[in-house]
């Protein structure tokens, strides 16, 4: 992961791949506008989206087709200091998802039970991935992501030990539940 990081690395692309007519079960690694054909040492299970803008997710996998469901409240993202204990506001409404790290205690909550002092990115609407879900499923959370990023949506996925939660922006809902529906996914309001 590191050396990933190091280069700007925007994804791995599949070991089974054409790039410019020729067949290749080397992994291709992709950065923004270019293909690096040295050989990494790589997950060939491992398939993710060729870059934010292309969104091209390759190899043997398909779509899941998934059950969503869309959250009723409005959530804000909260931003507390890391020694900070957890707020009792915080963890009064059905959902609610809580990360400590050194940095910082973040907290996602309804929106309506944060304190305008609070520094917190409000307006966002969860769509749960129906479960529950094997922790050991691979391309659940891609096969959602990839066809809102082909739209312009930016996400923050939560996920917990039975399912994964989508989180996108209010403003961006009516958006996001038509590319999905596109998809073919099922979506319960």
């Amino acid at each position: 992961m590191g050396v990933m990081r190091q280069m700007g690395l925007i994804g791995l692309i599949s070991p089974i791949r054409f790039w410019g007519g020729h067949r290749t079960t080397t992994p291709v690694l992709a950065t923004a506008g270019t293909v690096n054909r040295e050989r990494r040492t790589a997950n060939p299970q491992l398939l993710v989206a060729q870059s934010r803008s292309l969104c091209n997710v390759v190899g043997p996998m398909e779509a899941p087709r998934l059950q969503l469901s869309l959250l009723p409240d409005v959530l804000a993202v909260c931003r507390l200091e890391p020694s900070d204990p957890i707020p009792d506001w915080a963890t009064r409404t059905g959902f609610f998802s809580v990360s400590r790290t050194r940095d910082q205690l973040s907290i996602v909550c309804a929106n309506s039970e944060v304190g305008d002092d609070v520094r917190a990115s409000r307006g966002w609407r969860a769509i749960k991935i129906e479960g529950p879900l094997d922790l050991d499923l691979v391309g659940i959370l891609v096969s959602v992501a990839v066809p809102l990023a082909h739209a312009g949506i930016g996400i923050l996925p939560i996920g917990t030990f039975d399912t994964d939660y989508i989180l996108v922006r209010d403003r961006q809902l009516p958006q996001a539940i038509k590319a999905l529906r596109t998809t073919g996914f099922h979506i319960v309001d």
